[in-house]
């Protein structure tokens, strides 16, 4: 009888997110002696609520990853949970969540970037992001046989989700009454 060799176990999101979390408060303390600047209170916030923003985004779109090798591996071939029908397969709920996880990175932008936004290029970063949460799900489900899936539709909504939130925030900046304290927000006020 020929014992096949398995691997199951969960790789909880502490274990990563932790790590991450503390070189990201490393990289924004160099990053304001880099830029010989202090943070004003308001953009220490903007910016240590994007980190956290970040962290639970990949917390959502990863974790927990189970680890399935050997006997007891996902039997289903990794190409064939590739997704690339558009629209016409849409889970409604799914897409719906997934237009909502990135409606505050579209808020974000405008007080993290240098230059003032457009629509096109916050849908080229929704899009990217969304792009590369994909790619890496599924790496993840060919390496670790972890049973996410990948979807074209994820990508339609997270980048649909990016464009809102930063639509969104253009039309607060536009009403006089939040246009100031929106500035004080802004990391490279223009």
């Amino acid at each position: 009888m020929e014992e096949t060799m398995s691997i199951m176990f969960t790789i909880e999101s502490w274990y990563v997110l932790v790590p991450l979390g503390l070189l990201g408060l490393i990289w924004m303390v160099g990053w304001t002696k880099r830029k010989k600047r202090m943070l004003n209170a308001a953009q220490f916030v903007v910016l240590t609520s994007f980190g956290i923003y970040l962290l639970c985004v990949i917390h959502l779109v990863f974790f927990p990853i189970d680890v399935n090798i050997g006997r007891f591996a996902n039997q289903t071939p990794w190409y064939k949970t590739i997704n690339f029908i558009p629209i016409l397969t849409i889970d409604f709920k799914t897409f719906l969540l997934n237009v909502i996880m990135l409606i505050p990175l579209g808020m974000y932008i405008p007080f993290l970037n240098k230059v003032e936004p457009s629509v096109k290029k916050i849908a080229k970063i929704g899009f990217s992001l969304s792009l590369s949460f994909e790619l890496v799900q599924l790496l993840f489900r060919m390496v670790l046989g972890s049973g996410r899936s990948t979807d074209i539709n994820d990508l339609l909504a997270n980048t649909a989700g990016a464009v809102t939130g930063f639509l969104i925030v253009s039309k607060l900046f536009k009403i006089q009454l939040f246009k100031s304290i929106l500035q004080r927000l802004q990391l490279y006020p223009k």
